[in-house]
């Protein structure tokens, strides 16, 4: 049975037209004791089905651990969106969790952004990002039914497009209690900068970059 009705499938394919560069789905999973890793597999290998400038590569979490390793996957169910063919490329950009409820537009956004090879921040943010001189974290924690999450899961996606010392995971904070119990999330989305610093809500690029400054300080 399909994940995806008609409807989405047709608007989805109708966005895909707009892809202009091969993207790479990497998926990890396992077949047992992953709470949604089967539906996240076949969520995106529904997806890539809608454009033929789109592939997946499915691994096991356990049986590949180098390679897991390599993409510094440390959790499941995991998604790494990349830039394929003569230019490939992986940006750090990671979904962890069921990309379902809102964040579903947060994985073909990101799926264009990488086709295109343009991340769209600010010039001032191009800037400072591409003086970083040391790794920059972002892990912001969602919920399917939280319509603000998408917005600040995108603008880190954007800012590990950007530069290849950042890293931003989108946490699916219900099926990875133990993570939301370490940061004490207690709303959602709240984005963890390099461990210690955080920010409620879906800030703006300027006030999270504020933030960012002063993790970075």
């Amino acid at each position: 049975m399909s994940l995806l009705n008609a409807e989405v499938r047709k608007q989805v394919q109708d966005e895909f037209a707009a892809l202009t560069d091969s993207v790479k789905l990497v998926v990890f999973t396992q077949d047992m004791e992953c709470q949604y890793c089967t539906e996240t597999r076949e969520l995106i290998e529904e997806v890539a089905e809608l454009s033929d400038k789109l592939s997946v590569e499915v691994h096991d979490f356990v049986a590949e651990k180098a390679l897991a390793d390599e993409y510094g996957i440390d959790k499941i169910p995991a998604v790494a969106i990349v830039a394929d063919g003569d230019d490939a490329k992986d940006y750090g950009i990671r979904l962890y969790g069921i990309p379902s409820g809102y964040e579903f537009s947060t994985l073909i956004e990101d799926i264009l952004m990488v086709s295109h090879r343009e991340s769209g921040l600010s010039g001032e943010t191009k800037a400072l990002l591409h003086d970083l001189s040391e790794p920059l974290h972002l892990q912001v924690f969602v919920t399917p039914t939280c319509p603000y999450c998408p917005r600040a899961v995108r603008l880190a996606h954007m800012m590990a497009m950007e530069s290849d010392l950042v890293k931003g995971d989108m946490v699916e904070a219900i099926e990875f209690p133990h993570l939301s119990n370490k940061y004490q999330v207690m709303g959602v989305p709240r984005t963890v900068i390099n461990e210690d610093t955080y920010i409620e809500g879906a800030a703006p690029e300027q006030m999270l970059m504020d933030k960012v400054r002063e993790a970075l300080a």
